[in-house]
């Protein structure tokens, strides 16, 4: 069993030891997790398919699933296609560094096990020093996929990190906790007009304001090329069961229910009107909708922790960044 280290790093200016040593860690074929401002990576290089296999097996992530290439300048973006689109230049120009992944054609140098088997990539420029200092040390794009077991809520703290993957990684950088808390969006600039294929950071009206109209779609064909369409994600041990925003009559069946059956019932809620027994693993948050998502796999992991077996949540409105919070809900739901 690996033994995982876990240095702390400062965001604004890393140590230049740290970055270093994970860079060498990279070097040499190892698995280095790192912050970005969504949630935390797991990061290899992303032109060593022995290195990017062991990302696969340290989170028993189905080999079709396809992995986020990180890369650090504009650069390197030739080095992973060599076909992008007016659109994805536009996109890229406006919002890297930022939690936006592109879906592109992929260069013959990309190693198939990064992309899933397929003839596209996702690439992303995150916006956080600890991983733009890396991959520049590196001086080679790394693949990022979050740092936990496949199928468990995203990691947002190096603890969580630890708590996954310890034994299994070589290197944690912590730097503390991500901003946003959901993984980029991921768009297809293939396809015209451009198709959203996971809601996440990057608000689907934002980038209507920059490019126009783009559509979503549950084409099996599209869907593959991006990770969190497919299998069960973000999912924590206990069972998921969202109900309509401040509906209390629903709130309280649900938890009556469950209390009846022996169940340990949690909440995820943020209308006040609601909370009441004999649900006592409560969780209140605020309406704001950023907080929510950067608090809401914490609170998913919280509520293992004390033992939940059911987490009642309460959806959110479903605009803005809180598409990307019901898009996590619903598949953790599934």
């Amino acid at each position: 069993m690996i033994e995982t280290q876990i240095l702390k790093v400062e965001t604004t200016k890393p140590a230049y030891q740290a970055i270093h040593l994970a860079a060498e860690i990279l070097k040499w074929g190892g698995l280095v997790a790192f912050p970005t401002e969504t949630v935390y990576g797991l990061g290899a290089d992303a032109f060593n398919p022995n290195a990017v296999q062991k990302v696969f097996e340290a989170k028993g992530r189905p080999a079709d699933n396809p992995l986020i290439v990180h890369i650090s300048k504009f650069d390197q973006l030739e080095e992973l296609t060599d076909n992008i689109t007016e659109t994805g230049k536009l996109l890229t120009q406006a919002f890297w560094p930022g939690p936006l992944t592109i879906v592109v054609k992929s260069s013959p140098f990309v190693p198939k096990i990064v992309t899933g088997g397929l003839d596209t990539v996702a690439v992303r420029m995150p916006k956080h020093n600890v991983a733009l200092r890396l991959i520049d040390v590196l001086d080679r794009p790394i693949v990022g996929p979050s740092a936990n077991i496949s199928g468990r809520p995203s990691p947002t703290t190096a603890q969580h990190v630890h708590h996954d993957l310890n034994g299994r990684i070589d290197l944690i950088l912590d730097a503390g906790r991500c901003d946003i808390g959901v993984e980029s969006t991921v768009v297809d600039v293939t396809n015209q007009p451009p198709l959203i294929l996971r809601f996440g950071g990057l608000t689907r009206e934002r980038i209507e304001q920059l490019i126009g109209e783009v559509q979503t779609t549950e084409d099996d064909h599209f869907k593959r090329r991006s990770p969190g369409t497919r299998y069960r994600h973000y999912a924590p041990e206990a069972k998921v069961v969202l109900f309509e925003r401040g509906d209390k009559l629903v709130f309280d069946r649900l938890n009556q229910k469950y209390f009846e059956d022996g169940k340990k019932v949690g909440y995820i809620i943020y209308s006040t009107d609601l909370i009441g027994e004999p649900a006592v693993l409560g969780r209140l948050v605020g309406s704001n909708i950023e907080i929510y998502s950067q608090m809401l796999f914490q609170l998913l992991r919280d509520l293992d922790t004390l033992g939940a077996d059911v987490i009642l949540v309460e959806s959110v409105e479903d605009i803005g960044l809180g598409k990307a919070v019901m898009d996590r809900l619903r598949m953790a739901a599934k």
